[in-house]
């Protein structure tokens, strides 16, 4: 018990152990590519198992405030993102396109538990975006008609629904046959998320290293950029319901920040060049970094007399 209490205190610290694993030349592992898309669907699968998907969705109140969250989430920051970008690079654009058309991370809520915010408005805009996903990711790609990349958006919606609705539907079924199981074992699933996120951070990295550790000036002008558009993120997700409590305003960057970036990486394995891919797992750096310095912000927001 006091393993799982020191992993799950200090998950910063597994993850930061997989990257620099994922880098260091000595160790070499050279996985399939289905392994990241299993390893995904398993952190989807337990992360599932500790949210009742039917009553979050039937438990919502604001339909109105979900609805535009939505809207902003998963179709105005792409366009956004991708349109600025498009001034420099139109690679770039497409990347900032699939990253930011990410839903809200399952591990969300909890981040936002961290945070102090909202969390069932958490959970509830995580169940929705997962699910409008597999249809809004291909739709962006469509009407972009971003014929400079050779993807198929029927694949991608594939893809998406097999890597989002089997861990759901499966977890429910557990949850509904097996309740004392689940139950007595969801003291574990947070630790457990937190091994498979190692091993996912370390195989997405190390399969990049050369081209990560071949050109580290590069690198870091594409991680400066990534910071910043994850900053730019926070703050967008912040202000964009200025009515909300602050509570709410927080799950709402936090859903805006905190995307499923593991989703982006398997789709970027599959569809997408190296030189996207390696932008994908580059943001594993900002998105296991910056919630600190954010609910230190949100902090001192709250009491302007903290020191």
């Amino acid at each position: 018990m006091r393993i799982i209490r020191l992993i799950e205190t200090h998950f910063w610290v597994v993850l930061l152990a997989g990257i620099i694993l994922g880098l260091w030349p000595p160790v070499d592992f050279d996985a399939p590519p289905v392994v990241p898309k299993l390893l995904l669907g398993m952190m989807l699968f337990t992360a599932f198992l500790k949210i009742d998907a039917l009553e979050i969705i039937e438990s919502m109140k604001n339909f109105r405030l979900i609805s535009w969250i939505t809207f902003v989430y998963m179709v105005l920051i792409p366009l956004a993102f991708y349109f600025t970008a498009l001034i420099f690079d139109r690679e770039s654009a497409v990347a900032m396109l699939l990253l930011t058309s990410m839903p809200a991370g399952v591990s969300s809520p909890v981040l936002t538990d961290i945070a102090r915010g909202n969390i069932a408005l958490s959970m509830s805009l995580a169940i929705i975006t997962q699910l409008i996903a597999p249809f809004t990711v291909p739709f962006l790609f469509f009407i972009l008609d971003v014929s400079s990349v050779d993807i198929n958006e029927l694949l991608i919606l594939k893809d998406i629904a097999i890597l989002v609705f089997i861990p759901m539907i499966a977890s429910q079924g557990i949850k509904k046959f097996l309740p004392r199981t689940v139950e007595k074992s969801q003291k574990f699933f947070t630790s457990f998320n937190v091994l498979i996120l190692f091993s996912f951070v370390y195989i997405t990295i190390s399969s990049q290293r050369e081209v990560i550790l071949g050109n580290p000036a590069g690198v870091i002008w594409k991680l400066a950029a990534l910071y910043l558009v994850f900053i730019l993120l926070h703050v967008i997700g912040y202000f964009s319901c200025p009515r909300q409590s602050r509570e709410s305003r927080i799950a709402v960057a936090v859903g805006s920040a905190y995307m499923n970036n593991g989703l982006a990486i398997v789709l970027a394995v599959s569809y997408f060049s190296p030189s996207i891919l390696v932008l994908m797992v580059l943001s594993e750096f900002p998105w296991n970094t910056l919630l600190a310095p954010f609910k230190k912000v949100m902090q001192r927001a709250g009491n302007p007399n903290h020191k």
